[in-house]
């Protein structure tokens, strides 16, 4: 399988750039957040993605010019992780968990049952630029394995049948809800909100379910408690030999 990886580095040929005035001002108020300006490259990768669908050399150039850093250094970030795309991105991108748990629960039937039924590999888009399919790594949902991800938001208890029709709907043009948050916007628009521009979803459906909360359930039934970090047992000392 294909991994983020083995893709080739970013293409300096290509210069062109949906970036303007407008952007670069949202760039260095992204910039301006952060002590250390430096550390604002994250959320400005994404802002790149939201205008051009991908990391561009471009952003790469405008993102290096802002912070103070080099092309290289900004490039070394982009290129390592996997958030970050190398080529377009399509409206949607479907991410398929099929780490351990994931797996065992049907991940993987329902990451081939989309490779047949969209006509694309890992990390390829559909021929309509709708969907962009990626099999991913561990989202922490594991209490709703099989999950899948559009767009960064969850669609939980997948089977193969129920994915193809999510993917179905939004290819038609469908609304979309999160089983555990917002309704399902563009990839693009995704990319803003990560880079920090909220669009007033935050709020929208639920952001956990009974499973995540069982946990928490059980304790307020046993009434247990978290240690009081002011009141902890002392240790106890050893002598030489190590025993108390």
């Amino acid at each position: 399988m294909k991994t983020h990886f083995d893709e080739p580095s970013l293409d300096y040929s290509e210069t062109g750039t949906a970036i303007g005035e407008e952007t670069i001002n949202e760039l260095r108020q992204i910039a301006a957040r952060y002590p250390q300006a430096r550390s604002a490259l994250l959320p400005m990768l994404h802002l790149v993605q939201s205008v051009d669908g991908r990391v561009t050399p471009a952003g790469i150039e405008i993102c290096a010019d802002i912070l103070g850093l080099t092309p290289a250094e900004v490039s070394g970030v982009a290129t390592f992780y996997t958030m970050y795309k190398r080529k377009p991105v399509g409206e949607y991108h479907v991410g398929v968990c099929t780490t351990a748990l994931c797996a065992i629960m049907g991940g993987d039937e329902v990451l081939a049952r989309l490779q047949d039924h969209l006509e694309v590999g890992n990390d390829e888009t559909t021929e309509d630029g709708k969907i962009t399919l990626e099999h991913i790594e561990c989202n922490a949902a594991c209490d709703y394995a099989p999950v899948m991800m559009v767009n960064w938001e969850f669609m939980d208890n997948m089977t193969p049948e129920s994915a193809v029709e999510v993917v179905d709907r939004l290819r038609a043009g469908d609304e979309v809800q999160s089983t555990r948050g917002a309704r399902l916007c563009s990839w693009k628009q995704a990319e803003r909100v990560l880079a920090g521009f909220p669009d007033g979803r935050a709020d929208e459906g639920p952001t956990a379910g009974p499973q995540s909360l069982l946990g928490l359930e059980l304790a307020r039934a046993n009434g247990w408690k978290a240690p009081d970090p002011d009141n902890l047992p002392q240790p106890v000392e050893q002598n030489e030999e190590g025993k108390a």
